[in-house]
């Protein structure tokens, strides 16, 4: 199993040391990382959690998706390995 959780539907309220507080009773928390905006340093409204363990993992899904969390029903589950985007079309170089 992957250590690193997905969290998502978070509020931009939320901080990393909730998610820390909130994760290490399932078990060891290694990494709390919730993505903001380069521009605005807002939350985007998720997060990656990286857990010591595998059992730490399997019981924070079961115990805390779709937990209430600042007003809000978090999602959680094993975080998929990054896919390498291409660039976006609509921004070639129009230079000839």
């Amino acid at each position: 199993m992957n250590r690193r959780l997905y969290v998502g539907n978070l509020a931009y309220t939320t901080t990393s040391e909730q998610l820390q507080d909130l994760f290490a009773v399932h078990g060891e928390v290694v990494e709390v990382k919730i993505i903001t905006d380069r521009e605005t340093g807002r939350s985007k409204g998720f997060s990656f959690i990286e857990m010591a363990t595998d059992d730490g993992c399997r019981k924070a899904i079961q115990e805390l998706d779709e937990l209430s969390l600042d007003g809000r029903n978090i999602k959680v589950n094993e975080a998929r390995e990054r896919v390498e985007r291409s660039p976006r079309s609509g921004f070639s170089d129009h230079r000839r």
